[in-house]
């Protein structure tokens, strides 16, 4: 009885949330959502961990309409063809209807998918035969780990190297492909860590994580070259 009195307890803060919403929130910014009501416009297909501690939009300080947020446990995109789906349809979506300029895929510290392939028997992965299928679609990241890393693997270590393998399963699908070749899409990497809130940049070009006060001043090197150019 007390787990139950304590769940409606929960159910019953989310809808005060949703009257401080309404009475307070919304009204704040009729404007925005007056301009969100019939159309929506994102320029970044953002796709995270399904994890309850990772938030997009806090993050990257945007508004609703700013990202179109495709979340899934690993933030996994499998390589086109493996899962047709959810995912799949997402991006195809958001490259050919929404027409987005970029797609971000980002990984956090201490994630329970990772764990659990680090450690299947600790993480009771036998009991979510589910879940365990789709994170074969994260296998190639802990081979090229074990076969590349000096060290002991880490959690984080292989939630870095999962974010460069969901980049490469992304080019995989045609809508990105295309975007690519258009030269009218940009795919980026981050790591998020969450006792510091440090998000980190993959850049591809060293496969390393860079701080974004760096991948700030890349882009706006590659901005520069390409006005002169």
């Amino acid at each position: 009885m007390a787990h139950t009195n304590t769940a409606r307890e929960t159910l019953i803060d989310l809808l005060h949330g949703v009257e401080r919403f309404n009475t307070e929130v919304f009204p704040q910014n009729r404007a925005l959502f007056a301009s969100l009501a019939e159309s929506q416009s994102p320029d970044t297909l953002f796709i995270a961990c399904a994890d309850s501690r990772v938030n997009p939009s806090m993050i990257t300080q945007t508004r609703p309409g700013d990202l179109f947020v495709l979340r899934n446990i690993g933030n996994i995109v499998p390589a086109y063809g493996e899962m047709l789906g959810g995912v799949s349809s997402a991006i195809e979506y958001a490259v050919s209807a929404l027409k987005v300029s970029h797609i971000i895929v980002c990984g956090h510290s201490n994630c329970g998918a990772m764990k659990a392939l680090l450690d299947p028997e600790a993480s009771n992965l036998s009991k979510m035969p589910t879940v365990a299928s789709w994170l074969r679609n994260a296998e190639a990241a802990r081979a090229v780990l074990e076969a590349t890393d000096a060290g002991p693997a880490t959690v984080r270590s292989l939630s870095e190297q999962n974010v460069q393998l969901q980049i490469a399963h992304l080019r995989t699908h045609p809508a990105v492909a295309a975007g690519l070749a258009r030269g009218t899409l940009t795919l980026q990497g981050w790591f998020y860590d969450i006792a510091s809130g440090e998000v980190v940049v993959l850049d591809e070009a060293s496969r390393t994580f860079i701080h974004v006060d760096e991948a700030i001043a890349k882009l706006r090197a590659q901005q520069a070259d390409s006005a002169t150019a």
